[in-house]
C-alpha cells in the first residue's frame, strides 16, 4: 500500500477517535476502536486495561527494541470551544476535534509507520503501544502496560513537537505546603498570622534560583499556583496552605529539589509524588544522531509526558504544535499527519541501534 493510502487511513482513524470521547480514566471505547482497527490491519494486538499494543513479527531478544508510543486519552474540553469537541470537522486542511493535536496525530502516524516498518527488514525489534491515562499519569496507563512488553531499549513518543526531536523533558513535582500560625482575635492583634508566615516563604521562593541550569531545559522552576487560608474576617488564621508546581531539569532529581526547598523554607513541605522525574536521550544516541542527519534540530521540552514513567531512554517526536494542546478548537493539519508518516518511516528505515 502506498504511503498516501496509509495517510488517508490515519486521518479516518483519527476522525473515529475524535468522535469517541476518551477523557482520562474513561478510555475504554477509544481502546476498543484502536484494538479493532489493529486487528483489521492483520496485526495481533494485546491489551491490558485500556492500553493496546503490538509487537512486529520476527522479534528477537538478542536485538535492541524500539518502542513507538502515544496516548489515547484527552483532557476535558474547555468551555470556550466554538466547535463541538467530539465532532471531527475538516476545514481549510485542518482536522478539528479534542485530542487531534494531543496527541492523535502522533498516535495514528506512529501506528501507520509501525505497519509499514513491520514488513521491512530491520536490525532491531519494533513495538507499538497506544497507552491510557497519560494526561493524569494514572496507575492504569503506561505503568501497567510496560511490565508486559518485551524489554525496551529506547522509545519514540508521539507528542506534538512539530516533528523536531525533543531529547529532554522537564519533570513534575507538586508540593503541598502548610505555614503554621496561632489563632487570635483580629481586633486585639492577638495570635500569629499564618498568612504572613506563608508570605515570607513565598517571597523567598520567588527569588530562589536553582544553581544548575540545563543547556536543553533551562533552569528548574518552582511556582506557587494555589493559596488558601482563613475562616472569617475577624479571626487570625492559624494555618495557610499553598501549592508549589516544580518543573525539574535533568540536573536535579525530584527528591533533591524537594530537599533544597525544605532547607530554605519554614513551611511544612510534602510532595504528592516524586516519581515524575525529568527524562533525557543522550545527544550521541543513534536515534538522536539519525534525527540530526535528517536535518532535525534537537531541543528540550518543558511539558510532561509518559516519558517520565519510562525507565529507558526516550525522546518526543510528533506532528502538531504543543501550543495547541489543551486549548479550544484544537486541530491537526492533514498535511502534518501525512508528512509525519513519511518522516517516521525515513527515520526508522535508516536507523541502526
Amino acid at each position: 500500500m502506498k504511503h498516501d493510502k496509509y495517510a488517508a487511513e490515519a486521518v479516518e482513524l483519527l476522525r473515529r477517535l475524535i468522535a469517541t470521547p476518551s477523557v482520562s480514566r474513561d478510555e475504554k471505547a477509544a481502546a476498543d476502536v484502536m484494538e479493532d482497527y489493529m486487528k483489521g490491519c492483520g496485526l495481533q494486538p494485546r491489551r491490558e486495561a485500556n492500553n493496546v499494543w503490538a509487537v512486529a513479527p520476527g522479534h528477537d531478544d538478542s536485538r535492541p527494541t524500539l518502542l513507538l508510543n502515544a496516548h489515547i486519552d484527552t483532557v476535558k474540553p474547555v468551555p470556550s470551544w466554538t466547535r463541538p469537541p467530539f465532532c471531527p470537522c475538516t476545514e481549510g486542511g485542518r482536522l478539528y476535534g479534542l485530542g487531534s493535536n494531543d496527541c492523535g496525530g502522533g498516535l495514528v502516524g506512529l501506528l501507520q509507520a509501525f505497519r509499514i516498518m513491520a514488513g521491512m527488514e530491520r536490525a532491531y525489534n519494533l513495538v507499538y503501544l497506544a497507552s491510557a491515562e497519560e494526561e493524569v499519569s494514572g496507575a492504569d496507563g503506561i505503568s501497567r502496560a510496560l511490565p508486559l512488553l518485551p524489554r525496551i531499549d529506547v522509545a519514540i513518543v508521539g507528542e506534538p513537537t512539530g516533528m523536531q526531536p525533543a531529547i529532554a523533558e522537564k519533570g513534575l513535582m507538586v508540593i503541598d505546603a502548610v505555614a503554621r500560625g496561632r489563632s487570635g482575635h483580629a481586633a486585639r492583634g492577638e495570635g500569629l498570622n499564618a498568612i504572613y508566615e506563608a508570605m515570607d516563604d513565598i517571597e523567598w521562593l520567588r527569588s530562589y534560583r536553582f544553581e544548575r541550569v540545563s543547556r536543553l531545559l533551562g533552569p528548574t522552576m518552582a511556582t506557587v499556583t494555589i493559596i488558601n487560608a482563613g475562616t472569617q474576617h475577624n479571626v487570625i488564621p492559624d494555618e495557610c496552605r499553598f501549592t508549589i508546581d516544580v518543573r525539574t531539569n535533568e540536573l536535579y532529581t525530584n527528591p533533591e529539589a524537594l530537599a533544597l526547598l525544605q532547607a530554605g523554607m519554614k513551611s511544612e513541605l510534602r510532595a504528592r509524588s516524586t516519581r515524575l522525574g525529568s527524562s533525557r536521550l543522550d545527544p550521541a544516541h543513534p536515534l538522536a544522531a539519525r534525527c540530526r542527519a535528517m536535518g532535525m534540530v534537537p531541543f528540550g521540552s518543558p511539558t510532561l509526558s509518559d516519558q517520565a514513567l519510562m525507565p529507558f531512554p526516550s525522546m518526543k517526536l510528533g506532528p502538531g504544535d504543543s501550543a495547541r494542546s489543551h486549548s479550544a478548537d484544537e486541530y491537526i493539519g492533514l498535511d502534518e499527519v501525512a508528512s509525519a508518516i513519511e518522516t517516521y518511516v525515513s527515520l526508522l528505515s535508516g536507523l541502526r541501534l
